[in-house]
């Protein structure tokens, strides 16, 4: 029996998903059986990660590790692990980890008789060491940071290694001094190479067309559920794997991640579709925000307004500004216009955007005081929504990649209402 949980910073916005769903008439919630009619996979061109490009990982890792002065970085299961090794698992109480030494080959540490199927995912040359039941496995990952010269060194944790795997390796390693391995993985991770750039441009186009046949097969009277698994329903059609269809109606759209009341599609309503899907291990995130039937006049300004905004956050972005400071200019833009100030509402609650990669949510964020700056190959979402609690919000979601001359985008945003879709 295999033994999972919901890891909400991987999943982002399919996480949040579920409450919505549960809150929601069971009707209609398999995808498989909506009739996708046409729709055909757009993937088959794309192509995964190999082995080449996942050495060239390694060694940026291992210059990275000399710079920092690590002797090797420890990781477990997740996107992470995935980026370095292949290897695709998931976390339990049974420790799964990988060391990554400034020299040498890696080593993955697994149960006994996990080794066959953790095996059939290793994308590099690297040696596996198993543990039995009865045994220790953080002895066993101390073992082999001492074999590769990191026993009495600096070894970096993975940001998200679980507590119970670093105290017992640090009792297991003495001599070691345990830090952030921020400065190798996210070193490597932000800067996507051509590879992730092509993955990520096939998630998004698999998702702008997925939001597009979904919208034309909105429904009055169609509650979340249903319009979710067109998507999802559209999403596998195309070719990818959906990650999440986060659709709020009415003035459920105020809240950005939703509310448990019953919604329907109404006259004259918002709807607003937050949804994702995967290709080759990488992610889309995209937002919509139409109204079905004729659109009154205070949600059509809202959403001219938050168009623009997007515009607003686009010109901001250029190489070697602070990450921050995109969203500092999109705040200013809508204070210009009556809303916020600051988070206030109504006006624009969260950050104007996300990192975005392997994981739907990856550092670093477009959010005041966020000092990183701005550098080719940086990948992030760009959504000032602006909500106004008790009545109606508007979203618009589009990535975008960072190259020399300025921000490129992934999707193109719409801009009309008339036409939400593009």
């Amino acid at each position: 029996m295999q033994h999972f949980s919901i890891d909400r910073r991987r999943f982002g916005v399919a996480a949040m998903t579920f409450a919505a769903l549960a809150a929601t008439p069971r009707r209609a919630l398999a995808a498989g059986s909506i009739d996708t009619g046409d729709l055909k996979p757009i993937t088959a061109g794309v192509k995964p990660i190999d082995v080449a490009e996942r050495t060239a990982r390694i060694a940026r890792a291992q210059d990275l590790m000399a710079r920092t002065g690590m002797a090797a970085i420890v990781l477990e299961p997740g996107a992470s692990l995935d980026y370095f090794t292949g290897v695709q698992w998931w976390r339990s109480e049974r420790l799964t980890a990988a060391v990554i030494p400034a020299r040498g080959e890696a080593i993955i540490v697994t149960p006994f008789f996990e080794e066959p199927s953790v095996r059939q995912s290793l994308g590099i040359p690297a040696s596996i060491r198993v543990w039995q039941e009865d045994e220790d496995p953080l002895a066993l990952l101390a073992g082999a940071l001492k074999d590769r010269g990191a026993g009495g060194a600096k070894v970096g944790i993975e940001e998200t290694v679980r507590f119970f795997a670093s105290d017992g390796l640090a009792s297991n390693l003495p001599g070691a001094t345990l830090v952030s391995a921020d400065p190798v993985v996210r070193g490597c991770r932000m800067i996507k190479t051509p590879a992730e750039i092509a993955l990520l441009q096939a998630a998004n186009d698999v998702t702008a067309a997925a939001l597009r046949w979904t919208g034309a097969h909105v429904r009055e009277n169609m509650v979340p559920a249903e319009i979710a698994a067109h998507v999802n329903a559209a999403t596998m059609a195309l070719g990818g794997r959906p990650k999440g269809a986060l659709v709020l109606l009415g003035e459920a759209a105020a809240y950005p991640h939703g509310s448990r009341n019953p919604q329907m599609v109404r006259e004259g309503e918002v709807v607003l579709l937050d949804c994702g899907c995967d290709v080759g291990g990488y992610t889309s995130d995209i937002s919509r925000t139409f109204v079905f039937g004729k659109a009154p006049d205070d949600v059509r300004r809202v959403w001219d307004v938050v168009a623009e905004g997007q515009q607003v956050a686009r010109r901001a972005a250029t190489i070697g500004v602070p990450a921050g400071s995109v969203d500092e200019a999109v705040r200013r833009f809508y204070e210009s216009r009556g809303y916020g100030p600051d988070y206030r509402l109504p006006g624009l609650s969260h950050r104007t955007g996300h990192g975005i990669g392997m994981d739907g949510h990856e550092p670093v964020n477009l959010v005041r005081g966020e000092a990183t700056l701005l550098a080719a190959g940086m990948c992030f979402s760009n959504e000032p929504g602006l909500y106004l609690p008790g009545k109606f919000g508007v979203r618009l979601e589009d990535c975008f990649h960072m190259t020399s001359a300025g921000p490129q985008w992934f999707s193109v945003p719409p801009t009309s209402l008339d036409r939400p879709f593009g």
